[in-house]
This record gives C-alpha cells, sequence and structure tokens, in this order.
C-alpha cells in the first residue's frame, strides 16, 4: 500500500531498529511508494513512510530491490557529490559517497547476502543505508 512521506527531520534523524519478519508488510509497502514516486526518486528507507525499521527499496539497474538490516562492510573511491532527498526540503547538498560498496543485508527470506555495487546503484545506496542510521544529508 502506497504511504504518505514523512518530512520530519527529527524523526528521520533517529536510528531505525533492526527488520523482523513481522516487518514484511513494511518492506511492500516501501516498493509500492518508491514505485508510486518513480519519477522523482530512485531509493527509499522505511523511516521515510514512519517506520524505523532497516529496511531499503532501490532501483537496482531498472529493477527495484529490497535490503532488509543493510550494513555497508567494505568502502572504496571516495568523492564528493550533491544529492537531494523525497523527504527534505530544499535544494541537492554536497555529501560524500564511495565509487564501490560491499554491503552485507537479508532477503525478504532473512536469508544473509553480501554483495559488491558501484556507482550510482552505490551511491543509492548509501543514501538509503544513512537513513537507517538517522544521518541526514
Amino acid at each position: 500500500m502506497i504511504q504518505e512521506l514523512v518530512h520530519d527531520p527529527i524523526f528521520l534523524g533517529q536510528r531505525s531498529a533492526p527488520a523482523e519478519p513481522a516487518d514484511l508488510q513494511t518492506a511492500q509497502d516501501l516498493l509500492d511508494t518508491l514505485a508510486a514516486h518513480r519519477s522523482s526518486c530512485v531509493g527509499m528507507a522505511a523511516n521515510m513512510i514512519g517506520v524505523k525499521k532497516r529496511i531499503i527499496a532501490f532501483d537496482n539497474d531498472g529493477e527495484y530491490m529490497l535490503m532488509l538490516n543493510p550494513e555497508i562492510v567494505a568502502q572504496s573511491g571516495e568523492y564528493e557529490t550533491q544529492e537531494g532527498c523525497l523527504s527534505l526540503l530544499g535544494e541537492p547538498r554536497k555529501t560524500l559517497r564511495y565509487q564501490k560498496i560491499k554491503v552485507r543485508y537479508q532477503t525478504t527470506q532473512f536469508q544473509t547476502r553480501l554483495k559488491t555495487f558501484t556507482g550510482w546503484t552505490a551511491q543509492i545506496i548509501q543514501h538509503e543505508v544513512d537513513h537507517c542510521n538517522g544521518i541526514l544529508i
């Protein structure tokens, strides 16, 4: 179900709790909400729809992907960029990102995976993991 977006920086600035099997409906709602905003958004974290759980959804080379409990375990190739955020008002802001990241996460079946991402997809994931950690750009 498409959910309303949260714009409260105090709420968004709080760390999210680990996702559990009971949170799978939130994961689906996150996908639905991301799809509804596809023209202006490439990724979302659950706190953007009012749920403080470590769940992210994002465009992975044209297909949506869900990650539960994502954690960036390695990174390389630091660069400076500008990003906007659907939850934050105003112009894009400067931030530091990494060209290549390795992420440990769980699937919706709670199977642990380790995968490397590069470029634009890596940047999206970093932004959404920041949301899970209560970090706003």
